[in-house]
């Protein structure tokens, strides 16, 4: 299995492909990504960036969670709260959501282990 790390900047590569190949769009989506995690009065950017993760799981989306986990980190999250965006993504995603909170999970700990 590919590094951790590795995956994640290969999912951040492609990001750079459809932003060359779609440039406009990207940028849209580039400015609605960066308003919808930016600090709000009741969240703040790592809770912001954990709900995302939480929604990443539910979709079924590996890279979207290795994304969101990493950026959560990067904003000052912890494991603990991590684990609790996740218990609300179980129970509104089933078990399929359980399969990709353990793969969030272990994202968080690889990437938080350097």
């Amino acid at each position: 299995m590919t590094d951790i790390h590795t995956r994640l900047r290969e999912a951040k590569e492609r990001l750079g492909h459809v932003a060359k190949a779609s440039p406009e769009v990207f940028s849209g989506f580039s400015r609605l990504a960066k308003a919808a995690t930016a600090q709000g009065t009741s969240f703040d950017p790592a809770q912001r960036e954990l709900i995302a993760a939480a929604i990443a799981v539910t979709k079924g989306c590996d890279d979207c969670i290795l994304y969101h986990v990493d950026a959560a980190i990067r904003q000052g999250a912890d494991e603990k709260a991590l684990g609790e965006a996740l218990d609300v993504a179980i129970e509104m995603g089933g078990g399929p959501a359980l399969m990709y909170a353990g793969r969030a999970l272990a994202a968080f700990r690889e990437l938080k282990a350097g």
